[in-house]
């Protein structure tokens, strides 16, 4: 497929902010974007052009019907002053895996990667290379053609954006987080979308999020449909560290998204690098485990915040719950640093995961 280049002019290009330290998360843009179309049973026309907007009808079945997805995916400056993917090859097949949920075409794993190098390769000056920063990458695909039959579309568009970023909390792995447990929201429905990264599934979490905030609390920490069991958080894989030092992952559903970090945790447990297991977690059992300390440390898994540790779970009673001393526990420091070292070039990743962005 030939890739086209409208590039901005030298003179017309922003250039990237002198000062990694402040970038915050997803707030920036560079000056291209990628962009093809789908039509006819087929993706064509893919193209670099500058960022901006895209032109649709009212009736594009997006705004209707909510077929939208996304992935998130980064890219980091090495010492070596390269910029190399970290298991981008993850997020295309489940970028694919939810778009079969979702009734959307598919986009071969070899043009997503094909799309993303090409594109980080014209925009390497917004690669950071300061501490807790990366060129963040969002690849998404949304429904364009004009009907209001409620039916799968039969026009796409894949786009990919970039973002150079800080931290996603402003605190960084530094600052536990503490989530809000909740019966009153769910997050997904078994047999619904849960499994997939679309729109839908983020915008039925703001409201959870929102009221998370009024306790003070980050994000709400989801269980399934009966109450009894840990799902996941608003924007992450749940986990938690026995006593033993196992990390606890509960077991993937349908009702719950695979983070490629909670993926890499395993892969890591399976080389024997780490000790982490899945299985189902009831709600009651572990907080019993967290008072009595036989959970030493609990967090989130995610691409954005990588791990998030939590402090506190606080509840509509008012009552809360510490995990051990309220902050980052040396076990989840220690995976942070490990994974981060990774990505970083810090130290050798496993095989395939870190792959340099070639110069096209």
């Amino acid at each position: 497929m030939q890739f086209v280049y409208n590039l901005l002019p030298a003179s017309r290009r922003k250039t990237p902010p002198a000062d990694e330290h402040s970038l915050g998360f997803g707030l920036l843009r560079t000056n291209h974007m990628f962009l093809m179309e789908y039509s006819d049973g087929e993706w064509h026309s893919p193209r670099i052009e500058p960022y901006g907007p895209v032109s649709l009808m009212p009736g594009a079945m997006c705004f209707h019907y909510g077929q939208t997805l996304f992935e998130g995916i980064k890219a980091f400056r090495h010492p070596d002053g390269e910029i190399y993917l970290f298991r981008a090859d993850k997020n295309a097949e489940r970028l694919n895996a939810s778009a079969e949920i979702l009734c959307m075409p598919r986009v071969p794993t070899a043009l997503q990667l094909e799309a993303l190098n090409r594109l980080i390769d014209v925009e390497r000056a917004w690669c950071p290379s300061a501490p807790q920063s990366s060129l963040y990458i969002r690849p998404f695909m949304f429904a364009t053609q004009d009907g209001l039959g409620v039916r799968p579309s039969r026009q796409y568009y894949y786009c990919i954006m970039l973002s150079p970023s800080g931290a996603y909390y402003s605190g960084g792995f530094s600052q536990a987080i503490r989530l809000l447990v909740t019966k009153k929201f769910h997050r997904a429905a078994v047999g619904g979308t849960g499994a997939s990264k679309c729109g839908g599934n983020y915008v039925a979490s703001l409201r959870a999020a929102e009221y998370a905030h009024t306790f003070k609390a980050h994000q709400v920490l989801y269980l399934n449909e009966a109450n009894t069991h840990i799902e996941e958080v608003g924007s992450m894989n749940h986990y938690h560290v026995r006593k033993d030092g196992v990390f606890v992952i509960p077991e993937f559903t349908d009702t719950i998204l695979r983070s490629i970090t909670s993926i890499s945790v395993l892969e890591l447990a399976a080389a024997g690098r780490i000790a982490a297991c899945q299985e189902p977690v009831a709600l009651d059992a572990f907080l019993d485990d967290v008072r009595s300390g036989e959970i030493t440390e609990a967090g989130g898994f995610g691409t954005a915040a990588v791990v998030s540790p939590v402090g506190q779970y606080v509840f509509e009673d008012g009552m809360e719950i510490t995990v051990a001393d309220g902050k980052p526990g040396p076990h989840s420091g220690a995976l942070y640093e490990l994974y981060s070292s990774y990505q970083t070039g810090r130290a050798p990743a496993p095989e395939g995961w870190l792959v340099k962005v070639p110069r096209f």
